[in-house]
């Protein structure tokens, strides 16, 4: 019997025998979970993350088999993964972290003010974890400023300074990791792409990019449905943060794009839905969850050129074989982020002096239609305000000049994702889900030939003088300006 009819059995016989019985199941199961009793360490966070009470019960019984009496939240933290696979969907995750938190300060009940400061310490763990050892993120985050980013958090007063010191350094000198089941350990990377992508594991999802932060992993699901696909060329205008992308790499690349579930799949070849992705093809990936889709106004030198600002603030453009075919990629993508990006992820710090984007989960959202249009409408509403609110105070002329520089990054931030949002609930109000349904035959659209009119980003510079657009000036400051994911 596998792991999940193991515990679908035994949660249908505890739930139908009452409290007590309840009780006993879930510590019957959570000492197999312990002990790997037929269960692989990628069983146990899913078990302990759903939202329902039984769940809860076991996930209690499970976390008495720690004891982290005496030790610090980081020590604890680690001891713990060592146990399981944080794996599963986001709020899962969510969950199992809560449950930890929970336990530590029973465990310390004076060590941190409350549960809640426990585990917002733990979500600046998992995220400060993500900015020193992730790759392509830039510059790293100081302890100056992670202990800036959590003042006034912990029941209104501050952390100890000695405290988050601590932490930090523990975090900058060895990330956190959790454990992996042997089979896992003994396959390549590689391999285990290939394997996922050739659908062998068809209820698997692998990962494209590679961060140490589950929570941020992007998900490639092999069984995913094709909503639009044809040639583009593109060019990279900005990395990470909105950095602008060095000279050498933006060139213009034509590639077969798929935009399949949330992912554009940029590969070299025509689409084969038999074809097993290469690692180019999943390095080329780019995720659509919240990112916008737009006509680039700014950009002259080619005609039918979009523009995709992702959630990570990246800048891609590219151009398309006609205006109808722009506007096309514009309507699906921007109806894809609508339809399936996941509310924000729980802010891990509440306040803080310097300003810093929150971070979007890739996960697909859990919530209906009508429910993910009124969480839509909700965050439009706060974010409109808080624009209002933000210009309503405008710096002082006298101020430093970084304070202005603050004060612009948030205005421009909040400027673009109120456009988002408004036009993430104009989408859903136009039937969203339905749209995507209601598109061009897409079998046609996966077998258009080659004689298709081509993109040629090879060709050479052309030679008349060529006006300089703003936003490639060497004195323009690039149009997504470098926001740093901190701890939020």
């Amino acid at each position: 019997m596998g792991s999940t009819e193991i515990l679908e059995k035994e949660t249908s016989e505890s739930l139908s025998n009452g409290t007590s019985s309840n009780v006993e199941a879930a510590k019957r199961l959570a000492k197999r979970l312990y002990q790997l009793d037929r269960f692989k360490r990628s069983d146990v966070a899913k078990h302990l993350g759903k939202n329902n009470e039984f769940s809860k019960l076991v996930a209690e019984e499970y976390l008495k088999f720690f004891d982290f009496t005496g030790m610090t939240l980081d020590q604890s933290l680690r001891y713990f993964f060592k146990a399981f696979s944080l794996v599963g969907e986001t709020q899962e995750r969510e969950r199992v972290l809560i449950h930890f938190s929970n336990r530590y300060f029973y465990c310390n009940p004076d060590t941190i003010a409350s549960q809640d400061g426990v585990h917002c310490l733990t979500c600046a763990m998992m995220l400060l974890n993500t900015d020193l050892h992730g790759h392509n993120i830039g510059k790293k985050m100081t302890c100056q400023e992670f202990i800036a980013n959590l003042q006034g958090v912990n029941e209104g007063g501050d952390f100890s300074k000695d405290l988050l010191k601590a932490l930090y350094n523990s975090i900058k000198n060895e990330k956190l990791e959790w454990a992996v089941d042997d089979e896992e350990k003994k396959k390549s990377p590689s391999e285990g792409t290939d394997e996922k992508a050739n659908g062998t594991h068809p209820k698997t999802l692998s990962r494209i990019g590679s961060t140490t932060n589950p929570f941020l992993d992007i998900p490639h699901d092999p069984n995913a449905a094709v909503y639009k696909s044809g040639f583009l060329a593109r060019k990279i205008h900005a990395d990470m943060d909105g950095k602008k992308t060095p000279r050498g790499k933006r060139g213009w690349k034509t590639f077969y794009a798929v935009l399949k579930g949330t992912v554009l799949y940029l590969q070299k070849d025509e689409y084969k839905p038999e074809k097993a992705l290469s690692e180019e093809d999943l390095k080329n990936a780019v995720s659509v969850h919240h990112a916008l889709a737009s006509k680039a106004t700014d950009y002259e030198k080619k005609p039918n050129v979009l523009k995709l600002k992702t959630a990570d603030w990246r800048v891609l453009l590219f151009q398309a074989q006609s205006p109808e075919e722009m506007q096309g990629w514009i309507n699906k993508i921007n109806c894809v982020a609508a339809v399936f990006s996941a509310p924000p992820f729980p802010a891990a710090i509440g306040s803080q002096k310097k300003f810093s984007r929150p971070l979007l989960p890739a996960t697909t959202t859990k919530l209906s239609q009508e429910e993910q249009l009124k969480s839509h409408e909700s965050k439009l509403k706060q974010i409109t305000t808080e624009l209002a609110e933000h210009r309503s105070y405008p710096p002082d002329k006298k101020v430093k000049a970084k304070e202005i520089d603050e004060y612009r990054l948030k205005d421009h931030y909040l400027e673009f994702e109120k456009t988002r949002y408004e036009i993430y609930v104009s989408v859903l109000k136009e039937g969203g889900k339905e749209l995507l349904s209601n598109n061009e035959s897409e079998a046609a659209g996966l077998k258009k030939s080659h004689s298709s009119p081509s993109l040629n980003p090879d060709s050479s510079p052309v030679t008349a003088k060529v006006k300089r657009n703003v936003s490639e000036r060497k004195d323009h400051r690039p149009e997504t300006p470098s926001i740093k994911q901190k701890v939020t």
